[in-house]
């Protein structure tokens, strides 16, 4: 039998390995890896002819707004259903610590659900990466809207399994109230409201410390220069939540996140608890909804000021990133400078 042979890579293959050679490079490729140095293109089969599904498309398309409306929705599930069972069991099935460790497992589980998207659960961190790591602008109101939607979806879901319960807790099914209107308010399960001693600019430096804390750790478990979490991304975003919950959480209920409070008052306004909702506090409503931007900015910027040395970061550019305002092609330069 005679062996028929052809250089690859200046090693000599026998011909009827050639075959094997190629599926294997096909099926590394779509792995993101490949062995091969050079590509053969390989003749469409009967399933390459085919077009792929209407809804294949559409989800490829969309999958980053999946990702994030998922994300958030376990988020909200895990903080809002612990918040009704401390509160309508009347602290029997739980305490404040249980919400601490509630909303802290809600973050975890979803960052490990939202991961295709990066998992920014919260429009405020998502303004943040787009002011300091160069995250698309185009993407923020994909997000936001994701976010949003996600944290309504998992108020209601909390308000259907919980209803009897809330009935129950607040004298009768046409009963809804909200907390300084009511001695068994139930709308504090869906969304935050202060403390009554709370001031205006109390409710506002309480979610902005917060809010900056938050971001402030999230660039320091994603810098890998400094150590970075990596895939312990999730356990230590718990830790956060919890620390933030357990430390600064009793004044305002920590809501550092539009979608979380905002989503599930509205819904929680849409199913009868009037307009006190946005009359509780002192109009508070608008504090979760404003600071966190101020805050999470304010913190990841505080983080690469004094500790980020990436370049994507506008902190490291000339003049602290500034030209860009007036002159558009100064990033451009800079990178180009930076790179030789």
């Amino acid at each position: 039998m005679v062996t028929v042979m052809s250089a690859v890579n200046g090693i000599d293959i026998p011909k009827n390995m050639q075959v094997s050679l190629q599926t294997s490079n096909k099926r590394d490729a779509v792995l993101g890896v490949s062995t091969a140095s050079e590509t053969t293109e390989a003749e469409p089969t009967a399933i390459d002819a085919h077009p792929s599904p209407l809804w294949t498309r559409i989800r490829a398309y969309c999958r980053e707004a999946f990702s994030e409306f998922f994300g958030t929705l376990i988020l909200v599930l895990f903080g809002n259903g612990v918040v009704a069972q401390v509160v309508l069991s009347n602290n029997q099935k739980g305490d404040y610590q249980s919400i601490s460790w509630g909303w802290g497992l809600g973050v975890m589980l979803g960052v490990y659900v939202s991961g295709i998207s990066g998992s920014h659960l919260n429009p405020a961190v998502t303004f943040a990466m787009c002011v300091l790591r160069k995250f698309p602008w185009r993407k923020w109101p994909v997000y936001a809207i994701s976010q949003l939607l996600g944290g309504m979806s998992a108020a209601a879901i909390v308000y259907g399994n919980y209803k009897s319960a809330i009935d129950t807790y607040e004298g009768g099914p046409g009963i809804r109230t909200v907390p300084g209107y009511s001695d068994t308010a139930s709308a504090g399960i869906f969304c935050t409201y202060p403390a009554e001693f709370m001031t205006r600019t109390g409710q506002f430096f309480s979610e902005f410390v917060a809010s900056s804390i938050l971001m402030f750790v999230i660039f320091a478990l994603i810098d890998k220069g400094n150590m970075g979490a990596g895939p312990f991304m999730p356990l230590g975003m718990f830790f956060t939540i919890f620390g933030i919950g357990a430390c600064f959480g009793w004044e305002t209920g920590y809501a550092i996140n539009l979608a979380r409070d905002f989503g599930p008052r509205l819904v929680s306004y849409m199913l009868g608890y009037g307009t006190e909702v946005w009359k509780a506090g002192n109009y508070y409503f608008w504090v979760p909804v404003v600071a966190p931007f101020f805050g999470c900015t304010f913190g990841g910027w505080l983080y690469d000021m004094f500790l980020y040395v990436g370049s994507d970061s506008p902190v490291n550019m000339p003049y602290l990133g500034l030209r860009r305002l007036v002159r558009p092609d100064a990033e451009k330069h800079h990178e180009a400078h930076s790179r030789a």
